[in-house]
């Protein structure tokens, strides 16, 4: 195979509430003090490996842990809006059963159709996938045969590896992704993209 290109793409730590099923999208919801530690226990794991570069959402979930990992490996994290959650609308912060019992249509509405169905004031996976994936693309180009690090979220995680697996989007939850959950993907410059580690 041609020059590749290493990914480490990272989930957040856990956050605030979460204990029950929620949608955060573009809230700013804090990290626990068990998150804090999940990210510090991340470090271990790029012993030996030579970090190029590091990206990360620019909600305080993602930039606390990519500055916390990126002094650790000496790189300073850009941060880029465009890898932010999937925006949820008018269900940010609201719990799955409070959801399901104040939209119950709506609900059943997006479980039916995952991929194009809208929260109102939100977006589809698909306007995701388009935000998401054009960045992804971008880093890879510009860090040609080098590694590096990217924080995000769940949701954006799932829809980059989904992409790398040449998976559809309608199965988005097909893919587990805990916080701070550690993926390998290797990206080639003939366009093949192999997946190292999901979840790890």
């Amino acid at each position: 195979m041609t020059e590749r290109t290493r990914i480490y793409l990272i989930r957040h730590g856990e956050v605030e509430g979460a204990e029950t099923r929620r949608y955060n999208g573009h809230a700013d919801v804090g990290l626990t003090p068990f998150g804090m530690a999940q990210y510090e226990g991340l470090k271990e794991r790029f012993d030996g490996v030579a970090i190029s570069a590091c990206y990360c959402s620019d909600l305080s979930r993602c930039v606390i842990g990519a500055e916390m990992l990126g002094a650790h490996l000496g790189v300073t994290p850009v941060r880029n809006r465009d890898l932010r959650e999937l925006n949820i609308g008018i269900w940010e912060r609201m719990t799955w059963t409070e959801l399901m019992e104040k939209y119950p249509v709506e609900w059943q509405a997006r479980l039916d159709d995952i991929v194009n169905y809208r929260v109102p004031r939100g977006e589809s996976l698909q306007d995701l996938n388009d935000r998401v994936m054009p960045v992804i693309r971008e880093i890879v180009q510009r860090h040609s045969g080098e590694n590096v690090l990217v924080v995000a979220h769940g949701g954006v995680n799932r829809v980059v590896l989904l992409n790398a697996l040449g998976a559809p989007l309608a199965s988005l939850f097909s893919i587990e992704q805990n916080y701070c959950g550690f993926n390998i993907i290797d990206y080639y410059a003939d366009g093949t993209a192999v997946v190292k580690l999901v979840n790890g």
